[in-house]
């Protein structure tokens, strides 16, 4: 014992409580420490060179340093080495010299133990050897009967006569609980502790008879080949002996039970595959690799809401009063979808089910923000039917639609199926949202599948490829949104009706504004309608200058900004009521102005015309730029034009040069430029000459912004005529048409948005095709029409009548 060179005992030194298994005198072990209080007491023995007691903690309390927490034996020993690991553990080569009581311990110093020797009593020798016989037989027959047994063990208790050192040597190979463990550490009556371990081991011995047993009957089952499955049959024989493998029976009966209540509503194929999985289950082992794969298909099945259905009959006039309440405007949208439920509240009514009477899909079509979604979850509401959400965005693979094969790793069943079982209804409101932007690649075509799903005449038998039988989807109400119908693919627009919503007038605006987005706005932030002042010409500004969309998104995102900071001085100073926000201060509350769309320029300038575009987002309007340099009739186009527009710009430009041929264009002489020859002589020029000794280029800002489309021909040709006219262009007039290579304007897309944007830009007059003036203009909103002169143009001639000074 190499006690000498330390301190007497009793003395107090650091204490490691370790969590699994006692430490003997004799032992010299690694031990790994991640528990700062164990490592802070082996930084304080290394420091000042002092030896540790290795303790145990109690069963349960792992990582508690309470007294009643830890045993109060352990191993007195001193540390040989330490390393930092990289994962913040503490490594430290601990050998062991005595064993330690601890006889006091303070929990404010949970480093620190005072430690006593524990010695052990005086004995009679005589008797000691003969129990020492006996253990020795005792471990010659675990030997036996344990090939994992130390052979070199019985070897060295053999050639050993010190009672307690072979009592330490036998207890430390044996596999005994924590308690037990203490028990023979603790002993310090040698006789009783030596017939202790007699006892133990004869335990053991009877424990690995009896495992030899069990091991035999499942030996005679199993072929000694199948490794793995003969130690799942011997845990499964030991469960059987102790009675407690019950658990899948259960489940099996469970899964019986649910199948047989939901029998009358499943398809016959749907019931026969189910079933066959279960019986099939039932047979297989529980612990095989294919058995969890079978019981999550099972339960994948048992989740389909078969035979739940929202009760809730359709009613037109609930569905009319949540529309009006929940949307301002959008009168022709809100007219078609009281149709469509008018056309099934009839048929419900008079109990008419057939696949002819189902109707199409309604499917809302316009910019970002415009309530597209939220007209869905109107209807939702109305008909008190859950609402799935499944955003079909982006989505490239037909599996997530169809569901996976269960032959792949992790397959499961597509988001259809998905949304019948978190709505818990087979006929729940389903929105695809933004149906225009389905990708398709190499693993396959979603918008396939959405032809099938939107199909009254197949979708009662859509097939999951998952579940693998058909799937009624008849009952489900499908509501698409798009925000370009233009591309979803033709197959699929034809199985559905488009109800385009359009871009919002600043006075639609103001009133969502007013009714629906400041009272929302006010609630979220926790705000009384006392407490804010926000006056009609404030909101008017904040809608013409803070915000650039079609709907309102951004809109709400001002008036959030807005509360905030309102909010932010109401919490910070206690004396402020209210908070008033007017067109003064409105700055201190937002950013700097974002202009929507350029106002129309003051001053009218040769070879700038306002046409007319359409994007995703709404209408704008595009400058279109041409300037004319010495040359020999070539013709540049700039600004990220798509192969649609440049093709325009050649024919405007072509159909220019025909007017002027045919002296429809007046062309002045002088703005001709003549060589000195030509002045000298005082040659008469032919009007052509104009664009054959000209160069024009031709720019529509901004650069950076992709540009297509068929409705920018006038405007081109307008541009032309005005540049090689030197007649400019009237600044109050925009326009939007596609031409002809004979002259004639032909009808555009997109005129209401396009009008919309020319009425914020506050242009006076607007020229449109004539087929669109007779057909479009009941769809555009009174306030445009009545601050805005719209004139239907049909040739060019007309065009430039109208525009040109």
């Amino acid at each position: 014992m190499e006690l000498e060179n330390y301190d007497s005992f009793p003395q107090q030194i650091p204490l490691i409580i370790e969590e699994d298994i006692f430490l003997y005198p004799f032992m010299i072990a690694p031990l790994f420490l991640n528990d700062k209080v164990n490592i802070d007491a082996v930084e304080d023995a290394i420091n000042n060179n002092k030896l540790v007691l290795v303790t145990v903690s109690k069963q349960g309390h792992e990582n508690s340093r309470k007294k009643e927490h830890f045993y109060d034996v352990g191993v007195i020993g001193n540390i040989m080495r330490k390393v930092s690991l990289p994962d913040g553990k503490t490594k430290i080569l601990f050998q062991g010299l005595a064993k330690g009581k601890i006889t006091d311990f303070n929990e404010e110093t949970p480093s620190f133990a005072v430690v006593d020797l524990l010695q052990p009593k005086e004995f009679q020798k005589e008797a000691v050897d003969s129990i020492i016989e006996v253990l020795r037989e005792q471990v010659k027959k675990l030997s036996r009967v344990n090939p994992k047994f130390p052979v070199d063990l019985i070897k060295t208790i053999e050639e050993n006569d010190d009672a307690v050192r072979i009592a330490d040597l036998i207890s430390s190979v044996l596999r005994v609980k924590k308690d037990d463990a203490y028990r023979l550490f603790s002993e310090v009556d040698v006789e009783k502790r030596l017939l202790d371990i007699i006892e133990t081991i004869k335990k053991e011995i009877e424990a690995l008879r009896i495992q030899k047993e069990i091991t035999q009957k499942v030996n005679s089952k199993i072929e000694k080949t199948h490794k793995d499955y003969f130690l799942k049959e011997q845990i499964k024989a030991i469960q059987k002996e102790l009675g407690a493998d019950n658990q899948k029976e259960n489940e099996i009966k469970s899964y019986k039970k649910r199948l047989k209540k939901i029998k009358e509503f499943m398809p016959k194929d749907g019931y026969k595959e189910t079933k066959r999985q279960i019986e099939k289950l039932s047979r297989m082992h529980q612990d095989s690799p294919d058995a969890s794969l079978l019981q999550t298909y099972i339960e994948q099945v048992l989740e389909v809401p078969f035979g739940e259905y929202a009760d809730a009959k359709i009613s037109v006039a609930n569905v009319e009063d949540q529309l009006n309440k929940d949307h301002y405007s959008l009168c022709k949208a809100k007219e078609r979808i009281s149709e469509y439920f008018a056309v099934k509240e009839l048929l419900e009514s008079r109990n008419i089910q057939s696949q002819k009477s189902r109707g199409t899909v309604l499917c809302f079509v316009g910019p970002p923000g415009v309530g597209k979604t939220s007209l869905a979850n109107s209807i939702s509401q109305a008909l008190q039917r859950p609402l799935v959400r499944i955003a079909l965005g982006g989505m490239e693979d037909v599996n997530e639609l169809r569901g996976h094969r269960r032959t792949y790793v992790g397959a499961m069943p597509g988001r259809l199926i998905k949304g019948l079982v978190d709505a818990k209804k087979m006929n729940p409101v389903m929105v695809l949202d933004e149906i225009d932007k389905l990708g398709a690649n190499h693993r396959g075509d979603p918008t396939a599948v959405m032809l099938e799903v939107l199909d009254p005449e197949q979708n009662h038998e859509f097939r999951d490829l998952y579940l693998n039988f058909a799937i009624d989807l008849s009952q489900v109400i499908f509501v698409a949104t798009a925000n370009d119908a233009r591309r979803i693919p033709a197959a699929l627009r034809d199985r559905m009706e488009f109800i385009e919503i359009s871009s919002y007038t600043p006075n639609e605006k103001f009133h969502i504004a007013k009714d629906y987005l400041i009272p929302q706005e006010l609630e979220k932030h926790g705000l009384k309608k006392s407490e804010i002042s926000l006056s009609n010409t404030t909101v008017e500004k904040i809608i013409s200058e803070y915000t650039r969309e079609a709907g309102v998104r951004n809109l709400r995102r001002v008036f959030s900004k807005l509360f905030r900071k309102a909010v932010k001085k109401i919490v910070s100073d206690e004396s402020i009521d209210k908070v008033v926000i007017n067109t003064k201060n409105l700055k201190n509350y937002l950013d700097n102005p974002i202009f929507e769309i350029d106002p129309a320029d003051k001053k009218s300038v040769i070879g700038v015309t306002n046409g007319l575009a359409w994007t995703a987002v709404g209408g704008d309007v595009l400058k279109t730029e041409a300037i004319k340099l010495k040359g020999k009739g070539g013709l540049s186009v700039t600004g990220n034009m798509g192969e649609v527009m440049k093709e325009s710009s050649k024919i405007s430009y072509s159909v220019v040069k025909l007017l002027i041929d045919d002296k429809k264009l007046k062309i002045d002489e002088e703005i001709i430029p003549k060589t000195p020859k030509e002045i000298e002589e005082k040659v008469k020029l032919d009007p052509s000459e104009v664009y054959k000794r000209y160069d024009i280029h031709l720019h529509i800002p901004e650069g950076a912004t992709p540009k297509d489309g068929p409705s920018a021909g006038i405007t081109m040709a307008t541009t032309f005529a005005s540049i090689l006219t030197n007649k400019a262009v009237k600044s109050d007039v925009a326009m939007t048409g596609e031409l002809t290579l004979t002259g004639k304007v032909l009808p555009i897309g997109g005129l209401k948005e396009k009008l919309i944007a020319a009425y914020k830009a506050k242009m006076k007059k607007v020229l449109i095709p004539r087929k669109n003036f007779q057909r479009d203009l009941d769809d555009i909103p009174y306030e445009v029409k009545k601050d805005m002169e719209i004139k239907p143009v049909d040739t060019i001639e007309d065009v430039l009548k109208e525009a040109l000074i």
